[in-house]
């Protein structure tokens, strides 16, 4: 502990969020150009941010010397329209992560408890962390999140659930059967986050209207982001569906000019740009297919994926095979912090991206014996 202050117990134990490495480090630590080096760690959108995104941020770029609006009202129509809602159905996020935190800061204290499942995203628990709760780690059922299992953990000192879809590190995705019937089994005083980060990436089969869930049940909020299949990771910008009663006291904890005028106006722009979206999927889709006919030659065990990545099991020399990749300029994601420590997560790139990944893994492969 630093002399001079002392931080709360909790956040004591936190270990800090690790992202993935960025390409400047990689660049710096292994003696690479920049521009050579592909970065498949973070389940970035390959293709970037629409055009149409990028001379809408550019527009509101001019205007950097003044704050943005606090309330994030045109950004939050347009998803209201998207939606088919009124504005106060929505709440604003520096990407959904902040979204997620601002539901545990809602409903959480010491001696509560928070649910979520195995390998799911580490968001979860440093935002149960932070606030002094109790962290409920639901074991996972052949690596999905195993809904039946989560309901069994609630229990009278439980207020937050958190359930991905479809899922980060593992790429499953759940049916709207198996969400209604927990919703309508979860106690009313628990309120359930239903994180649908990936969402846009999962096959028409699966996908559902969630938002008429929200509609139905008021302790059940959806959170969404631009960061994946809209390409705005840097610009931070996500938000929250849930009853206004609830989004008027998340106002409350919102910090104020939270989501920037340029990542309002880029996420705004890519509402209107569905076909830009579609392209995206498509785009997806082949690369998960020819991620999935590489392994599959080479015998090494993977997770269908319904999301823009896909799980490895790469053996207990993971970490090695980790380094080799870097030193060929070639950045994935090690998944031991989430409990997977013979496993790699390998997000979609381009064609050409991954065509470098196939040539670099084997390689490195050849070069571990």
């Amino acid at each position: 502990m630093t002399k001079g202050f002392v931080a709360k117990n909790c956040i004591e134990a936190i270990s800090p969020y690790a992202a993935g490495k960025p390409i400047e480090e990689t660049a710096r630590e292994y003696g690479l150009e920049v521009d050579k080096i592909v970065k498949l760690a973070s389940n970035e959108n390959p293709l970037g941010m629409p055009q149409s995104a990028l001379k809408a941020a550019l527009a509101a770029a001019a205007s950097g010397n003044r704050y943005p609006d606090g309330n994030a009202r045109l950004f939050r129509q347009a998803v209201a329209r998207h939606h088919n809602l009124s504005e106060d159905w929505v709440i604003a996020g520096n990407g959904s992560d902040e979204i997620l935190e601002l539901a545990a800061r809602l409903v959480l204290a010491p001696g509560l408890r928070c649910v979520y499942s195995q390998y799911s995203f580490s968001v979860y628990e440093l935002s149960a962390q932070e606030n002094g709760a109790q962290c409920v780690e639901v074991p996972a059922k052949d690596f999905a999140v195993d809904l039946e299992a989560m309901l069994a953990a609630v229990d009278c000192d439980t207020r937050l659930v958190f359930i991905t879809n479809p899922n980060n590190p593992t790429g499953f995705a759940l049916s709207k059967n198996e969400v209604e019937d927990f919703m309508t089994k979860v106690p009313e005083t628990c309120l359930v986050v239903f994180d649908e980060a990936y969402c846009d990436f999962l096959p028409p089969e699966l996908r559902f209207d969630s938002v008429e869930l929200v509609r139905r049940y008021p302790n059940m909020m959806v959170t969404r982001t631009f960061s994946k299949a809209y390409g705005l990771a840097g610009l931070r910008a996500g938000y929250g569906i849930a009853h206004p009663e609830m989004i008027e006291m998340l106002n409350r904890i919102r910090p104020p000019f939270n989501m920037n005028l340029m990542a309002q106006a880029a996420a705004a722009a890519c509402l209107e740009d569905q076909a830009f979206v579609s392209r995206v999927y498509e785009v997806n889709r082949k690369g998960l297919e020819m991620l999935e006919s590489f392994f599959k030659e080479r015998g090494i065990r993977f997770l269908k994926s319904c999301a823009n990545f896909i799980l490895v099991q790469t053996g207990p020399r993971t970490a090695e095979l980790y380094t080799e990749l870097l030193k060929r300029g070639v950045i994935v994601r090690p998944v031991k912090s989430y409990g997977l420590p013979d496993w790699m997560r390998i997000s979609v790139g381009t064609e050409e991206e991954l065509k470098r990944f196939f040539a670099a893994y084997d390689e490195s492969a050849k070069a571990l014996g």
